[in-house]
């Protein structure tokens, strides 16, 4: 009966410290202040994905070309509701904000039409001028959410 005893023991000690290294592993980007997605040595980082929860729309944006010498800078976005359809010209509904505050219109959005409660596109802008510390998209009116901002230090 001991020897039961000892192995239960064994195994929920094993599990609490496997569950423990993992949260500790989800956590690490978070605590070195990693806001970047790993990239092959020698290019540059393509910030992380964010997510914004407020309201009753969930909004997830992933940049997914910010090079100086890109066509054009993409933002992949995903919309996600289930209690109203989402009805936004979104190539209207979101301008990129430069690190000098200066707003830049998008310039195009190729994705799911308005309606629904799930959308999934990219958002297009001109590629900004000079070279960018940062960059934020702001995205109105989605959601009963006024404005809601996403922040990228690209430096």
């Amino acid at each position: 009966m001991r020897d039961i005893h000892l192995h239960r023991s064994g195994v929920v000690i094993a599990l609490v410290i496997g569950l423990a290294g993992a949260v500790f592993s989800a956590l690490d980007p978070l605590w070195h202040g990693s806001a970047f997605a790993a990239t092959p040595a020698g290019t540059r980082a393509i910030p992380a994905a964010q997510t914004n929860r407020e309201g009753a729309v969930t909004v997830k944006i992933t940049p997914r070309n910010l090079a100086p010498d890109a066509a054009s800078w993409e933002f992949e976005i995903i919309l996600d509701t289930h209690t109203q359809a989402l009805n936004q010209d979104m190539s209207r509904s979101a301008v990129l904000i430069d690190a000098a505050g200066k707003s830049h219109p998008a310039v195009g959005w190729e994705g799911d039409p308005p309606g629904a409660h799930h959308r999934r596109g990219v958002l297009r802008f001109q590629p900004l001028p000079g070279k960018q510390a940062a960059v934020e998209l702001r995205v109105t009116g989605i959601g009963g959410v006024e404005v809601r901002k996403f922040r990228w230090q690209l430096e």
